[in-house]
């Protein structure tokens, strides 16, 4: 196949051609020029006002559900709804049944996507069967394909636990991941315990259990000198902690939501289920402390969390709803629409470059002879986010009927193409 990228801005900081406005000609999923002015009556054509084109994005944190619910997603499905949301590589939770926690199961989601147009990568469990008891067998696992390690969104209780899953990654360079939820605080709460959880009568769950696990796993991984990856972080707190541990040179990164960015907990006024997530949506203070901490570097990249839920699982009382909202489409206009100080640069940066720099990815290159690894994207226009903008199964967003800021056009992952339509 033949595509021509016509008049498009490049944002690759690493690349020599960053901030220019090129022409890429792409054969057979190959870069063949980045040059001006390029012709080819064979190819087809992608074309537009400001378009911009930067390596492909990756996600880290997402829920594909296949195999066990394909009724919420499948393989299938949770790679239409990264490629409409502009992403070329995904970091697949293991929380399916059975639970990726073993050789087999990660080699089932290698050989199911292999020819997709998005790369998915398994992240193996890092208890037997997500159970918090024993370790799973990560270093098989890890030679498979497993890229990360976690129980996803069944967090490792237990300390001496994971200090061994740290001690264990650290042989092959490895990372575990943590969703920071101390359960046994946490488990009755359905919002963030502060004014409106009180005014709306339902049980809070306090900062305290993000904060509690975010303090001790960072003292886990300084003692095992050992590489650990905060996600979905909520609260301030949580953000200080985490650079405080960096100035001190402990091996932690981590990644927040696009709706911890950008909703709060006064947005639950009407019991919308779909904003009935984990950890809850908090006051308007730690949103605004997550939005500086995106600008000033301390947060390192972005988590979509998606996690479908079919109707009957959100179409209940507020108290019986499923966690989870789905985010892969919605992405980037979120983020464009709520972090208007961070300059899109350092944005493209944290969906490209830092992903794959934490989790041990190759960078694609925008040049030529390289293998195209490309979201194009235009990122001005403002436009209503509706479900038929949804490639998921699922349909669980609450940022239907929303206005978001800037649309993606197209992905290019070497020899498959998707154009949004």
């Amino acid at each position: 196949m033949h595509i021509l990228l016509k008049n498009v801005k490049i944002i690759a900081p690493s690349s020599p051609f960053h901030g220019q406005r090129k022409d890429i000609s792409i054969h057979n999923g190959i870069i063949q020029q980045v040059a001006d002015n390029l012709e080819d009556d064979r190819a087809t054509v992608i074309s537009g006002d400001n378009l911009h084109v930067s390596a492909g994005w990756m996600d880290i944190f997402a829920h594909f559900c296949d195999p066990g619910q394909e009724h919420k997603e499948d393989l299938n499905s949770g790679v239409k709804a990264a490629a409409t949301g502009g992403f070329t590589t995904v970091m697949i939770m293991p929380n399916t049944q059975p639970a990726l926690h073993t050789k087999p199961q990660i080699e089932y989601v290698l050989s199911k996507t292999r020819h997709a147009a998005v790369t998915v990568l398994p992240i193996g469990a890092a208890t037997k069967n997500l159970e918090g008891t024993g370790l799973a067998e990560m270093y098989e696992m890890q030679q498979t394909g497993a890229v990360a390690f976690s129980d996803g969104l069944k967090p490792v209780q237990s300390p001496g636990l994971l200090l061994k899953a740290l001690q264990y990654v650290k042989a092959f360079n490895g990372t575990l991941i943590q969703l920071p939820d101390d359960q046994s605080i946490s488990s009755h709460g359905l919002m963030h315990e502060g004014i409106y959880s009180t005014r709306l009568g339902m049980p809070g769950k306090p900062a305290l259990a993000e904060e509690l696990i975010v303090q001790r796993d960072l003292e886990l991984a300084r003692y095992a000198d050992s590489h650990i990856h905060f996600t979905g972080i909520s609260t301030r707190k949580s953000v200080e902690m985490i650079a405080n541990a960096k100035a001190d040179g402990v091996k932690v990164t981590c990644s927040v939501t696009p709706y911890h960015l950008s909703l709060t907990d006064s947005q639950l006024v009407n019991y919308d289920t779909n904003l009935k997530v984990n950890p809850p949506l908090r006051d308007a203070d730690d949103v605004k402390a997550l939005q500086d901490a995106v600008l000033h570097g301390t947060i390192d990249c972005i988590a979509t969390h998606h996690l479908p839920q079919d109707w009957d699982a959100k179409q209940v009382e507020f108290e019986y709803a499923r966690n989870g909202m789905i985010g892969l489409e919605s992405c980037f206009g979120v983020l464009r629409q709520y972090l208007p100080d961070v300059p899109l640069d350092h944005l493209i940066t944290m969906l490209t470059d830092k992903p794959r720099t934490i989790f041990g990815q190759p960078l694609p290159a925008i040049q030529k002879s390289a293998v195209a690894n490309l979201t194009v994207f235009e990122p001005e226009t403002e436009w209503e986010f509706t479900a038929a903008h949804i490639a998921s199964r699922s349909k669980n967003s609450a940022y239907i009927g929303s206005k978001l800021k800037g649309k993606v056009y197209a992905t290019v992952n070497g020899p498959v193409f998707h154009i949004n339509n």
